[in-house]
C-alpha cells in the first residue's frame, strides 16, 4: 500500500512526533510495507477459529492466599533502627 509523505506528516502531527524532512520518504515506505503485511494477514482464512486474547494459555502463577498469624509489635519492631511507643521512627521527608 503506497503511503504519501503528506499522510505520514499528518499521522506524525496527530501523534505529536517530529520527523525530519529527510526521513519522510523512508518512513512512508516503511509504513507502506507494514500495511501491506497487515493486508496479507487479512487474506488468511480464519473460519472456525475462535478469537483469542493470547497465543498461549495463561495460568495464575500466584499461590493461594491463606490467612496466617500476624507479627506482634515486638517482632515487627525488633530490627527497626528507631522505635517509640510501638511505632517506627522515620526521618521527616516533607518540609
Amino acid at each position: 500500500m503506497k503511503i504519501s509523505t503528506d499522510e505520514v506528516l499528518h499521522v506524525a502531527q496527530l501523534a505529536r512526533l517530529e520527523i525530519e524532512p529527510a526521513a519522510m520518504e523512508k518512513m512512508a515506505t516503511q509504513v507502506g510495507t507494514i500495511l501491506d503485511y497487515i493486508n496479507s494477514l487479512n487474506q488468511v482464512d480464519t473460519e472456525g477459529v475462535p478469537p483469542t486474547s493470547h497465543a498461549i494459555a495463561l495460568t495464575n502463577a500466584f499461590r493461594e492466599d491463606h490467612p496466617g498469624e500476624h507479627l506482634g509489635p515486638d517482632k515487627s519492631l525488633a530490627n527497626a533502627p528507631e522505635a517509640d511507643a510501638g511505632a517506627f521512627i522515620v526521618p521527616k521527608v516533607i518540609e
